[in-house]
């Protein structure tokens, strides 16, 4: 039978989450997204989490959808967003919990891991580098270039204005155009991600993540290291080769700060994995949490 998603309005630290479920039970996934995204670029995987008798939630994150939308640069900043995360698993109930994370959701679960701030039986990363990796690279790289829309986007109104603009289209487009697989990259998610840009307010808290993160940087002079103890948690990385913003490099290093890792690339793959190989993510997550070995990754190939 296959599970079906439904949303909840959820109070956690403060703030209000609109958040799809799927399935029950005394152990929970949770699954953060990044940006411009939703809840339910997690559609795919939700049902099959729930298959694995997990309680799935995908919160949309402080400033998306629903959720609650506070108006300051300062309410983005990453302790606030972990006190989220913290929340929403105290708001669960929940015995177990298995984090997981795409894009800035991994930026947020990578730092809630190293903080232990909840215990986690599993930690799940797609497509973000441990940030110490990803400073260590941002001088040595082509990082520094592909990081160029980080320092755009600290500019006052213009950002705005170019994402707003032509009901928001800017914001499914940018996907769309990184996108690998862009012949089936789902239609309707895309429009989503475009109704979500139109909310008012909605890009401003969208940039408002970048913003909170590039003053934290500043006011720290960009040291972090202290702020990523050795992460101890069994930890799956899944990572698509073909990132136009994250270069691979970043992920070199990662078993430095990382005692039980998995790392599989996904060769061919954008930035979008969960979308551009839906089956080959859903199997590796699943073989992860059921105990069974990772498969790599097979790129399909055109005769």
């Amino acid at each position: 039978m296959e599970e079906s998603i439904h949303f909840e309005f959820m109070p956690a630290n403060g703030q209000t989450f609109e958040v799809a479920m799927c399935g029950e039970g005394e152990k929970l996934a949770l699954c953060l997204h990044g940006f411009p995204e939703h809840a339910l670029s997690w559609r795919e995987q939700l049902p099959v989490l729930a298959r694995l008798g997990y309680r799935a939630w995908a919160p949309n994150q402080r400033g998306y959808g629903r959720s609650s939308r506070p108006a300051k640069v300062a309410d983005y900043d990453i302790q606030k967003l972990i006190a989220d995360v913290a929340a929403l698993i105290d708001a669960s109930g929940a015995k177990r919990t298995v984090l997981i994370g795409h894009d800035w959701g991994a930026v947020v679960a990578w730092a809630f891991a190293a903080r232990q701030v909840r215990p986690l039986d599993a930690l799940i990363i797609m497509n973000v580098p441990h940030p110490v990796c990803y400073m260590d690279r941002l001088f040595r790289s082509s990082q520094f270039w592909k990081s160029w829309y980080i320092y755009f986007f600290q500019l006052p109104w213009l950002p705005e204005w170019l994402l707003t603009r032509r009901k928001a289209r800017a914001v499914s487009g940018m996907v769309l155009r990184t996108s690998s697989n862009r012949e089936k990259f789902p239609r309707d998610l895309l429009d989503i991600f475009q109704q979500n840009g139109q909310i008012p307010g909605a890009v401003t808290a969208m940039l408002n993540w970048y913003r909170a993160a590039f003053r934290r940087a500043l006011r720290r002079g960009g040291r972090s290291r202290s702020d990523f103890p050795l992460i101890p948690t069994h930890t799956l990385m899944i990572w698509g080769e073909e990132d136009a913003a994250l270069d691979k490099s970043t992920t070199y290093d990662t078993g430095r700060y990382v005692t039980d890792l998995t790392l599989r690339y996904l060769p061919g793959v954008s930035h979008w994995v969960q979308q551009d190989a839906t089956e080959a993510v859903n199997e590796m997550m699943s073989c992860f949490l059921s105990g069974k070995p990772v498969p790599e990754f097979k790129e399909k190939t055109t005769a």
